[in-house]
């Protein structure tokens, strides 16, 4: 068996390759960003048993490729980027380091929310060509507003921890999360997508993308928001029809928007955003900190490892688990 576990993306925390180092593997990475045939090409060359995904996609064309590979773990949550059903037909579990960057992503959701409401890049720009805009200028406080969440899991649950200290009610909607997440911030639980977005000053994205979130703000549903509302997303920019909230910034229904996140990333050079002062960007690095990527590195490796070993892994940290359940009923009844 190969001892080599294929990195897509940059380096990991030396914490996490020392792991690696420890139980015998060497890591080799692909360039960033890397398209699926370099991947696969990668695969060819290094005969990898494992895969941390962090950039770059890992599709059907790159699991038929690498007959070796035993385990998939994602550098993080979201796992959009892989094909979780064709990793189930080869018995392949994808993995996630749940939890481990809820802390610095939660924390850059607050940074946007405060620089998107309190309009801190376009001050920051006037000051800079030698205007004073003081005159005239009407702030907005935060405090009595409220902040809706749009999925309920660690980081949101972060998010409304830290929110809570800046005076905000914090509302959510997630029909698949216990009542324990709402009730640790006395966070109101609202029944349908409608019923939060009607009463969220700020909305914030924490749900995955999949079918049923893709495109889950869109024309009709931000039109369902307060005017003058702002909208954070440091999730996955597929969550939001990016035109539709341009036009919706444009027309003045919303405020602004905090984004760490695009549809394709990187965005392309004329990508319409970059002309609007009231959309405030990062490049998808909410989570890239150094205490996080040692924390999400760490269970990362941690995951292979303990996959390779026959040990047990907690069944949420398997994100295709149902999918691999199903995949092996049916092989079964071909048994039969």
């Amino acid at each position: 068996m190969s001892n080599t576990i294929l990195v897509t993306g940059p380096d990991l925390d030396p914490s996490a390759t020392h792991l690696l180092t420890e139980h015998g593997y060497q890591a080799v990475h692909t360039p960033p960003y890397a398209d699926s045939a370099v991947i696969s090409d990668y695969m060819d060359r290094t005969g990898a048993v494992g895969i941390v995904s962090r950039m770059g996609r890992i599709d059907g064309s790159v699991l038929k490729r690498a007959p070796q590979l035993r385990v998939i773990s994602k550098h993080g949550v979201g796992v959009d980027n892989i094909d979780l059903a064709a990793a189930a037909e080869r018995s392949i579990p994808v993995l996630v380091a749940t939890g481990a960057n809820a802390i610095s992503v939660a924390e850059h959701a607050i940074a946007l929310m405060l620089a998107a409401v309190k309009r801190l890049i376009p001050l920051d720009s006037g000051l800079r060509s030698a205007r004073w805009d003081k005159p005239g200028f009407a702030g907005r406080e935060l405090a009595g507003a409220t902040l809706g969440l749009v999925g309920m899991g660690a980081i949101a649950q972060a998010t409304a921890r830290m929110a809570r200290g800046l005076g905000l009610n914090i509302a959510g909607y997630d029909p698949l999360a216990p009542a324990s997440a709402f009730e640790t911030q006395s966070t109101i639980r609202c029944n349908t997508l409608g019923d939060l977005l009607e009463q969220s000053t700020i909305l914030s994205l924490h749900c995955p993308l999949n079918d049923q979130t893709r495109q889950i703000l869109n024309a009709e549903t931000i039109a369902r928001m307060p005017t003058g509302s702002f909208v954070v997303n440091t999730a996955r920019g597929g969550l939001m029809d990016e035109i539709a909230l341009l036009n919706a910034i444009r027309s003045g229904h919303l405020a602004g928007a905090g984004l760490d996140t695009f549809a394709v990333e990187p965005p392309a050079a004329d990508h319409p955003f970059f002309s609007e002062p009231n959309i405030v960007m990062t490049p998808h690095i909410g989570g890239v900190t150094r205490q996080a990527n040692a924390r999400v590195g760490i269970e990362a490796v941690k995951g292979i490892l303990d996959f390779l070993e026959g040990k047990t892994l907690p069944a949420e940290r398997i994100a295709n688990r149902k999918l691999l359940d199903a995949a092996k009923a049916a092989t079964e009844k071909v048994g039969d």
